[in-house]
């Protein structure tokens, strides 16, 4: 299969960690969106909405949107509750992850860190955007001080999806340190075997 990514996207990173923990190889292609790659003719063919991650499967089909994706690949794996309720609760937290995380998080990252100039073009956002992070950040404490994981008492796909971004939340300006379950559950997905960081790449 093809990923069409871009290397420091949190929405990337999740379905290159599934991948290597799946054993599932994957071969990479950069998008620059930074420079409007992902807005030619030859990628909207690929994902009419112009962004990645963009998975090219292997009979040339392509699928869009990191948890669409996760909730493909991890099919009939333990990544993937197979009880019926547990199932919901992972789609749950990857719809939360989606609407009420990436939106404040990912974004405040992207203008703090990635974008150049970001800081000072978009400083009237960055307060609006950590109240409503911390707000998603309470919420995962909350859930973690007595869950291990986020459905079916297991590490799964919305472990993932949420992973990615709380990860290197820093990196838009967020304090995590007063999120001790938050920070315990970080650990746990780290150790889990296969894990890779954001910077890792597959063997070409």
């Amino acid at each position: 299969m093809r990923l069409y990514q871009m290397q420091d996207s949190g929405n990337c990173y999740k379905v290159r960690l599934l991948a290597r923990q799946l054993g599932l190889p994957l071969e990479l292609v950069d998008i620059d969106i930074l420079k409007g790659e992902s807005r030619t003719e030859d990628f909207l063919a690929r994902n009419p909405n112009g962004r990645v991650p963009t998975l090219e499967l292997d009979d040339g089909r392509f699928l869009a949107e990191s948890d669409a994706i996760l909730f493909y690949l991890a099919e009939g794996s333990p990544f993937l509750p197979t009880d019926r309720l547990a199932r919901a609760e992972a789609l749950q937290w990857m719809f939360f992850e989606q609407y009420s995380h990436e939106p404040y998080i990912a974004v405040a990252r992207f203008w703090w860190t990635i974008k150049p100039g970001g800081r000072e073009e978009r400083k009237d956002r960055f307060a609006e955007w950590h109240e409503r992070g911390h707000q998603a950040l309470a919420v995962m404490e909350r859930h973690l001080a007595s869950h291990g994981w986020f459905a079916g008492g297991a590490y799964s796909v919305a472990d993932i999806a949420l992973y990615a971004y709380t990860h290197v939340a820093h990196e838009g300006a967020f304090d995590l340190a007063p999120y001790a379950a938050l920070k315990d559950w970080m650990d746990r997905v780290r150790s889990v075997p296969n894990h890779v960081p954001m910077d890792w790449r597959p063997p070409v």
